[in-house]
């Protein structure tokens, strides 16, 4: 039973990171409509990013956080205002081969330019792991979940209780008439791919800490879409119910299944579940079905 709870508990930790990553998928596509399969290599490059700050430049933690952070913001805005506004109105398989590229570039150019950059980036935190009635959990864990936890109540807060967020999703219900009652899209699209490029920052490091880092970051991007699609793709909850389904099951599967079957059965799982997911509800447990007036 105590085996049963640890594993548990590690699912449930490493599902609130998953959650951050995700989030920063969910907050493009709910103010924007636009999928972006580059999202492992936004937050690889966040991470390298603070990496870089840390060994390279001489900044503290927070110093390097900050520079990474503006130097995404920058990443962002430029590649809104650059290329996504000129595809403004083509197709939807435009947009996904644009980002499907992009990701590509980051990769190989990040693979030259961060050549002998440490990959590990660690928290002050004490080494000790935490123990609860019997159960461990290591405190890199436990910091990284809480954080995770926090950015996400943060953004669901942004989108429900400020002008900014409120306008973005009116952009996402229905461009033509955000536009008519004032609202500018380019102006609040940027802000949303800056934001991207903060969140990618934060869930890059908190991966880092937790899970090791690298360029083999850019490959959690795979385990981010079947959260957002259990979830919906448009729900901030249904992110986080979706992370903390997919990191228990992958928990269970590793401890339970995975030696009697093999390694790595945990990411068939999470896909098993996807599928019979949009079985039962296409648009995710928390997505919201397309209305349309006949």
């Amino acid at each position: 039973m105590l085996f049963f709870v640890a594993l548990l508990v590690d699912g449930a930790l490493a599902g609130a990171v998953y959650a951050l990553v995700a989030l920063a998928f969910v907050v493009v596509y709910k103010a924007s409509r636009v999928i972006n399969f580059a999202l492992g290599e936004w937050v690889m490059l966040g991470a390298r990013l603070v990496a870089t700050g840390l060994a390279a430049a001489g900044l503290g933690l927070a110093g390097a956080l900050a520079a990474a952070a503006a130097g995404m913001v920058a990443l962002g805005v430029v590649w809104s205002r650059s290329v996504l506004r000129r595809l403004a109105g083509q197709p939807p398989i435009s947009l996904i081969m644009v980002t499907i590229g992009f990701g590509a570039l980051i990769r190989g150019a990040a693979a030259l330019a961060f050549a002998g950059i440490p990959a590990s980036i660690s928290l002050p935190l004490p080494q000790e792991p935490l123990v609860v009635h019997g159960v461990r959990a290591p405190a890199d864990k436990v910091a990284g979940a809480a954080i995770a936890l926090a950015c996400i109540a943060a953004i669901s807060w942004f989108f429900h209780r400020t002008r900014t967020g409120v306008a973005l999703r009116a952009i996402s219900d229905d461009p033509e008439a955000a536009m008519g009652v004032g609202i500018d899209l380019d102006r609040h699209v940027a802000m949303t791919w800056a934001m991207v490029g903060v969140l990618s920052v934060l869930a890059g490091t908190l991966w880092t800490v937790v899970a090791g880092g690298g360029l083999g970051v850019a490959l959690v991007g795979v385990k981010v879409f079947p959260i957002v699609i259990i979830g919906g793709l448009d729900s901030i909850p249904g992110t986080l119910v979706g992370a903390m389904v997919v990191g228990v099951l992958e928990s269970l599967t590793a401890g339970y299944v995975d030696p009697l079957v093999g390694g790595g059965f945990g990411t068939v799982a999470c896909y098993l579940v996807l599928i019979a997911t949009l079985f039962v509800r296409p648009y995710g447990l928390f997505g919201r079905p397309a209305v349309e007036r006949v």
